[in-house]
């Protein structure tokens, strides 16, 4: 059997490859188009999470600074009523001189007043949840990460050092007995002792927060207050 292929000029080969040529290129074109268009939604996403998380990283440095400021400030008040109480007891002072010494210094000032701040982790949440965060560049997303990861870490450690530190019922019934003139001065002295601690533990843990975020973001740290001295521990077990 014969077959005769049907002839073809070279200028109907050319058209062809022109026109095949056009096709490849527009797709080529509008894929590339859209690649870019998805590239830039991305970096856009991902600059306007950055944006969002590290305002919030800012702001709750701020609150971080001011809470750490206002427990360092009823330290020392409580050191004063603290380190008293305890010369008082040591120098075997009389009761009315511990009890005139009780009035003037802790009536007014006897309360703990800890400040653990609100720390904010909405924005990162929503960088998650709307996976902007995963166009985030690695590092920086490992610095983000781990800084709400420490957040969390920082607030459950003093939920658990208050409750293995203070026992609130034996603070309230201190602040009763005070106020109704019958109480005992060492009882006080280790109450007292308590509530220091306590507060030791929440600025020393605020502090180490603060110098994560400062290490990992210095931007953040421009407004933050001088650094002060850490607190000074409980004077033993009270």
């Amino acid at each position: 059997m014969h077959f005769e292929l049907p002839e073809v000029s070279a200028h109907s080969l050319k058209d062809f490859a022109k026109h095949y040529l056009m096709i490849v290129v527009s797709i080529l074109t509008a894929l590339s188009l859209e690649a870019w268009i998805e590239h830039a939604h991305h970096e856009r996403a991902a600059s306007e999470a950055r944006a969002r998380i590290e305002a919030e990283i800012h702001q709750n440095l701020v609150e971080i600074t001011k809470a750490r400021d206002h427990d360092r400030e009823r330290i020392a008040s409580l050191e004063k009523i603290r380190d008293g109480l305890l010369d008082a007891l040591k120098s075997h002072a009389s009761a009315s001189d511990i009890d005139k010494y009780v009035h003037n210094a802790m009536t007014s000032e006897f309360y703990l007043d800890g400040r653990w701040p609100t720390l904010r982790r909405e924005a990162w949440d929503v960088a998650v949840a709307n996976q902007s965060a995963s166009w985030v560049d690695t590092e920086l997303l490992r610095r983000y990460s781990s800084i709400y990861a420490e957040q969390n870490t920082k607030a459950a450690t003093i939920a658990g050092e208050t409750t293995a530190v203070l026992s609130e019922s034996r603070m309230a019934d201190a602040m009763i007995d005070i106020q109704t003139g019958e109480y005992e001065p060492r009882e006080l002295l280790h109450v007292t002792n308590q509530m220091v601690g306590l507060l030791s533990e929440e600025v020393n843990a605020l502090d180490a927060l603060a110098k994560e975020i400062s290490a990992s973001f210095p931007a953040a740290s421009e407004t933050q207050v001088a650094h002060v001295p850490a607190a000074s521990p409980s004077v033993g077990n009270g």
